[in-house]
């Protein structure tokens, strides 16, 4: 018990030594730095999404998505990305609609973060690996609508609020009128824009309406919180497409070149 004690005090008494030392006292300053600046750019992110957060919009924004209109044409919340990849649309959609969004190391502990102020906590259960498309139906997500190679629509209603959120599906005219009070809609796009026949723009589209008084309040309140993280979620997703679309278009064209016929 003693010997445990003295290494214990040893331990400490390093690392009192080390924060003395200059270069680890501007390392903890730095650290301490970058965690104030953090910190106050999501108070103030948080902020003004509580304040900007106001009446339904229809369209009129930059990069508005018309496939979206027989299904949100009034909204409250819309959110919009986009990313040039160096590779046709088709490959670009096909990444959007496989990738697999734990691949990335943000996004894994986003998910994580998000939970946080809602007092969610990961029950530990294994996910199997699966692409978007498939994770998302898993999620609960209902698909509205798909130009196959070019866009796909998926949509649900829901309590993002809640500890433990329920994805409802509906049909496509089933969500298009559906007006429970409690709830928010939700509609997101997954969309391959070409540019010309060797390069294309990856674009996601987020819209959200609420039914009534209280579930608008609710969402004001998880969305101030939320969006700062979902719209990194947003971008890393962007890089994880663009990275995937490219690496499959650098292998066709190396395939290309040796002489290998391409698989289909």
């Amino acid at each position: 018990m003693i010997a445990i004690t003295d290494k214990l005090s040893g331990l400490i008494e390093s690392f009192q030594e080390m924060k003395m030392k200059p270069y680890f006292q501007t390392r903890w300053k730095r650290m301490g730095a970058a965690i104030a600046i953090a910190s106050a750019t999501y108070v103030t992110l948080a902020a003004l999404t509580w304040y900007r957060f106001g009446r339904k919009r229809s369209m009129g924004g930059k990069g508005q998505d018309s496939r979206l209109e027989p299904f949100l044409p009034e909204y409250e919340v819309r959110e919009y990305h986009c990313v040039a990849v160096s590779a046709p649309a088709k490959a670009t959609y096909a990444a959007a609609i496989g990738m697999d969004l734990k691949q990335s190391k943000l996004v894994r502990a986003l998910f994580r973060i998000r939970e946080l102020p809602f007092g969610s906590v990961s029950n530990g259960e294994e996910v199997p690996r699966l692409g978007l498309l498939e994770q998302a139906k898993l999620w609960g997500w209902g698909v509205l609508s798909e130009d196959r190679g070019r866009e796909i629509i998926f949509g649900a209603v829901t309590q993002p609020w809640r500890v433990r959120p329920v994805f409802r599906a509906l049909s496509p005219a089933e969500f298009a009128a559906f007006k429970e009070p409690g709830y928010a809609k939700i509609a997101w796009t997954l969309r391959a824009d070409p540019l010309g026949s060797a390069k294309s723009m990856a674009c996601t589209e987020t819209r959200v309406v609420t039914t009534d008084p209280v579930s608008r309040a609710h969402f004001r309140r998880y969305w101030a919180l939320s969006m700062p993280g979902i719209v990194l979620i947003r971008l890393a997703a962007l890089r994880l497409v663009k990275k995937e679309a490219e690496a499959t278009r650098m292998e066709m064209t190396e395939t290309t070149e040796a002489g290998i016929p391409k698989e289909h």
